[in-house]
């Protein structure tokens, strides 16, 4: 068969033969009789093609000499094949691995994949200056390493795991499993994590447009560690007029989140409770907005309740054409806490005195910020922080801070960030509060990240 190919080739590309077709018809027919030539050229090589793979199918190869290396004889053919040759064997041979896959450890490369969960460590670097007697930190610090472990356990389900490595330990910062294909487009989450009270709580350090974490979540949503707690979390996209987005979150948890909620029983849990609506103003600026409401026992007992309330904004500008060179982004949340103690009595956690009446203490805090990028990897905020304090609400602490950002790539950020904060003091009397601690520091953040993660949140 191989000898017929080659004599229709060479009868085919001979001069007589092209002289005698070019002769019988002139004109438009010799233009179509070369196109007929290249035609049955290109058939030939395609036949010559399978003939090699069936030759191959046939005959099995030859061992591979020691290490992989090619032999003489194979060097001088390959320097000899012409590039048509060549072609058709990379063809060939990449027909025949398509139909026998090779095996590594008894499993494919995409079967090995999809058993690997999506792994990625960030790294979070704070070096300090200056003075701050009220809440002092060091002067540098890893502050954290997170490690990051994800994958998609089934087609109806997904693991989150996310893991702070410290200098004074390792905590589980987040463990859950998501159910995406719940009936009636219900997506439901069971496991230790964040709640969905606000927006700074649901955040990780990481993806912070700051250093630190503004004062009213400290002072009332439990600073760094947050409302996070093990627990059942269910969301639902709601019915909302047209051009609006709803998303609703309700949540129960154990009741232990940081010094905010404590559990003194089994049924001492705490429950969460979001509302979420995003709406476009214009084809480059959106609006996020949400409602919460969070409710658990405290430190004091079984008795004494703590509630919060809450409402967020973001207003986004991000222009199409320009894109990844301008954007803002403006940030505001406005919480009350509302936290029952006794009154006027000593009280030891969980013992406390019978018959007493709680008294409120109702504390307001809030703030607000702005960031602006004026290149591709630069951005410069600011933020205003005023907050009561929980347990006294007539403590009242005020903060500014200004933040500059550096990104040299999506992997890696350096941060620079002043921070005025004006502590208030204890009262010495009913209307007489000592003089409040005055703190500035300037802090420096260089953060990056290794392997997989998944884009901010929007």
């Amino acid at each position: 068969m191989r000898k017929r190919f080659a004599i229709c080739a060479l009868l085919l590309t001979s001069p007589t033969f092209a002289q005698q077709a070019t002769a019988s018809q002139p004109g438009n027919d010799n233009t179509a009789l070369e196109q007929k030539v290249r035609d049955l050229e290109d058939r030939i090589i395609a036949l010559e093609g399978q003939v090699r793979i069936l030759k191959s199918q046939a005959t099995p190869s030859a061992p591979a000499p020691p290490g992989g290396a090619a032999t003489a004889p194979q060097v001088a053919a390959a320097a000899t094949t012409s590039p048509t040759s060549m072609e058709t064997q990379g063809q060939a041979a990449g027909q025949t691995v398509s139909q026998e896959p090779i095996h590594l450890g008894g499993a494919g490369t995409a079967a090995a994949k999809a058993l690997n969960p999506d792994i990625s460590m960030i790294g979070d670097f704070i070096a300090t200056t200056g003075q701050n007697r009220f809440a002092p930190a060091p002067v540098m610090e890893m502050h954290e390493s997170e490690l990051g472990v994800q994958a998609i356990i089934d087609p109806y389900a997904r693991g989150d795991f996310f893991l702070s490595f410290g200098e004074e330990g390792v905590t589980l910062e987040e463990g859950f499993i998501t159910f995406t294909a719940l009936p009636g487009g219900i997506v439901a989450k069971g496991g230790k994590m964040r709640s969905a009270f606000g927006k700074v709580n649901t955040l990780h350090n990481h993806v912070l447009p700051w250093i630190d974490r503004p004062l009213v979540s400290t002072n009332l949503v439990g600073g760094e560690d947050g409302i996070d707690d093990a627990g059942f979390s269910i969301t639902r996209i709601l019915p909302a007029p047209k051009g609006l987005f709803l998303e609703g979150t309700g949540q129960v948890f154990r009741g232990d989140s940081s010094d905010v909620f404590k559990n003194s029983q089994r049924s001492d849990v705490s429950v969460v409770g979001h509302l979420r609506g995003y709406g476009d103003i214009s084809e480059a600026t959106n609006l996020d907005f949400g409602v919460s409401y969070a409710r658990g026992h405290n430190d004091l007992g079984s008795s004494f309740i703590t509630s919060l309330y809450g409402i967020d904004a973001t207003l986004r500008y991000k222009p199409l054409r320009r894109a990844i060179y301008k954007s803002f982004v403006g940030r505001g949340e406005f919480i009350w806490s509302q936290r029952q103690q006794p009154a006027g009595a000593a009280c030891i956690v969980g013992t406390c005195p019978a018959g007493v009446a709680p008294n409120f203490q109702r504390a307001f805090g809030f703030y607000t910020s702005a960031d602006y990028q004026f290149a591709r990897r630069w951005f410069i905020g600011g933020r205003f922080d005023r907050s009561n304090r929980a347990r006294d609400a007539r403590i009242t602490d005020d903060g500014t801070s200004i933040v500059l950002t550096y990104w040299p790539s999506e992997f890696a950020q350096v941060r620079g960030q002043y921070r005025f904060t004006r502590y208030g003091a204890p009262f010495t009397a009913v209307t007489a509060p000592a003089p409040k601690d005055d703190a500035h520091e300037l802090l420096l953040q260089l953060q990056f990240a290794l392997g997989a993660h998944g884009a901010h949140p929007f």
